[in-house]
Order: C-alpha cells, then structure tokens, then sequence
C-alpha cells in the first residue's frame, strides 16, 4: 500500500507509546514511564511534519543512509570504478547526501496494533541515487517488542551492483524529557575500549585507539559532563564496540541514565561501532511545544559501521554484494533505577 504522503503514526502498548513518521522513518515522539510511572516525551523534534519537510531538523528521530556518517571528501573507489558523492559537511558527504534516506518518504508495508503494535517501511533507492551505485531495497521495521522495548530492524537488499551501506538511527535522546536543558548530567556507559581518532573534519585518521586515560573513557559509569570541556564542541565520535555482554545477537552497546527520573536506557545492537554525538551543533532550534533546543541538548546513539569505513581496508567492511542482505538491528530498553 504506497502512499505518497508525508504522515505521522502512532505505535502504543499501554506503556510506551511512539510516533514515527514515514518521512525519513522519523520517530518524532517517545514517551516513556519515569520512577513513578509519569509519561515524558524523551526525544526531540517537532510537533508537525512541515519544518521536518523544510529541513529545519538537524537529523531529528530519521533512518539515515545510504551510508551514515561522513565519506572522506565524498570520494571512494570500488571494483576499480571511482565514485563522487555530494559534498554536504565541510569537505566531506555525510548521512547519504543531499536527499538521503531522511528526506524521502518510504512506503508503509505493513501497520499491526494490538500489545506488540509495529510499522514496517520500505524504500526503493535507485542505481546512482545521491552518486551511489547500484540499486538497493531497504526496509525499516519499528515494534513496540515488550512494555519496554522499542525494537528496529533494518534491511537492505542490493540488487545489481556492489554497493556500501550503512545505515544509522539518528534519535536525539534525552531521557529527563525532550524539554529539559542539558544532558551534562545524564551518565553514560559505553561498552567499546577502543575509538577512531578524527581529523579536523571529522574524518577517522584510521586509527582504533584506546579509551584507557583520556577522555573518551566511558568504559565505566560516568557523567556525561565530566570530560567534555576537554574534546573541544563536545563529544561526535565513533567508538569500536568490544567489551559488551551478548544476548539474542545482539551485543549492549551503552547505557543512559538520567539521574532525576530515573530513566535508564540500554540499547543493543549487532553494528560494529557507535557515533557518539552530544547535539554540539544544535543552537536555538524551535521543538516541540515551543521548546527551544541549545548545545548539548540531547545525545545521539548511532549504532553504524565506521565512518569512512569505505575508505579504510582496517575498518570492518560496510560493502555489500548483489543478492546479499544488510541486516541492522538495535533493541532500546528502558527501565527505572
């Protein structure tokens, strides 16, 4: 059932509810009980779909792709073809181009209500879409899994050509509630000992260093506020997933808490790395109800393959070849301690 139309639908279990629209795959809202049962809206964005259509959203709730995260100058070369990519972040290509997966509207599959209500939505990117080659079929899956659980499964299909893909879910959480200040407070845990240091641009120098004495160390519990002064706008960096315990194929990438609510939110996932993003670019955005956002609003969990992966042969590949299947999953789970 195709349906043209930007729209918002609503996935609610009696505990959880979720708005998520098919423009981008957006979530848009997420409410979630605290310690004494009281919903909050622990996501930014916007009430209504136009200023996400006017692309006012620095990446708000949206499925990004076709591969997240910056391309070294938007080049790379594979099968000895050579590929260009629109430049759209300083001198690189990030989150798909120009018009990536965020800012298409994908068809709706399926909607199930019911205790583990669900939305799937599909895409059809073509060969050459935003430089990348070969056609592909994606499809993003939203369930409500248990009172507690927000699920995604994401999938894509190359069809023709060899193509990279990596797609990332790019929520701005922020579990104290979406209208809050800061998340300088909220504690992280992050289960990687290892990041890829940056260049000025924010492209991976191709290095996997050690978290151990630096700023980076979220290996234990600690407050997001803590180092930050010390990794100059905030914190935007990919970090190796190593050290996380396993379950259903899934391994735990981090834990959230908020210290005030109580909120906790543990998210796993089978993608090799996590961009680790405190909104440092975010300056004055209007949300919801009349909410303004400032720096360091919100944190971004992107579960991803490497940035520039493409480009760096030590990095897990993120090439996949024609009748192979892409499978990306991430199981948020909340609770209260």
């Amino acid at each position: 059932m195709a349906d043209p139309n930007p729209q918002i639908f609503e996935l609610d279990n009696g505990t959880m509810k979720v708005l998520v629209s098919n423009y981008g795959c957006t979530i848009t809202s997420l409410f979630v009980p605290d310690k004494h049962g009281k919903l909050s809206d622990v996501v930014l964005g916007f009430d209504t779909l136009e200023p996400y259509l006017k692309r006012m959203a620095p990446y708000f709730g949206c499925i990004v792709g076709r591969v997240a995260n910056r391309i070294k100058e938007g080049k790379f070369t594979l099968n000895g073809t050579e590929y260009s990519l629109p430049i759209n972040n300083g001198p690189n290509s990030l989150h798909g181009g120009l018009k990536g997966f965020d800012k298409v509207v994908w068809d709706v599959v399926e909607h199930k209500k019911g205790d583990t209500p669900s939305i799937t939505f599909k895409y059809h990117a073509l060969d050459g879409e935003e430089g990348y080659p070969g056609a592909l079929t994606i499809t993003a899956t939203y369930t409500l899994a248990s009172k507690t659980i927000l699920r995604l499964d994401m999938e894509a299909v190359a069809e023709n050509k060899p193509t990279p893909v990596s797609l990332a879910q790019h929520t701005y959480w922020n579990l104290a509630g979406h209208e809050t200040g800061t998340i300088l407070d909220h504690t992280a845990q992050i289960f990687a000992r290892h990041v890829t240091p940056v260049d000025s641009t924010q492209i991976p120098t191709g290095e996997i260093k050690p978290v151990e004495g630096t700023p980076f160390d979220f290996t234990s519990e600690k407050k997001i506020g803590t180092n930050i002064q010390e990794v100059g706008v905030g914190y935007d960096h990919n970090y190796a997933l190593d050290c996380g315990e396993e379950k259903s194929g899934l391994k735990c990438a981090v834990k959230l808490r908020d210290p005030c609510s109580s909120r906790v939110l543990n998210l796993w996932t089978n993608a090799p790395g996590i961009q680790f993003y405190t909104a440092n670019y975010v300056n004055g955005v209007a949300g919801k109800g009349g909410c303004v956002y400032g720096k360091h609003s919100a944190v971004c969990l992107e579960t991803q393959g490497f940035p520039n992966a493409i480009n760096q042969d030590n990095f897990p590949s993120i090439v996949v070849q024609p009748g192979e299947k892409y499978q990306h999953s991430m199981v948020y789970e909340f609770s209260v301690e």
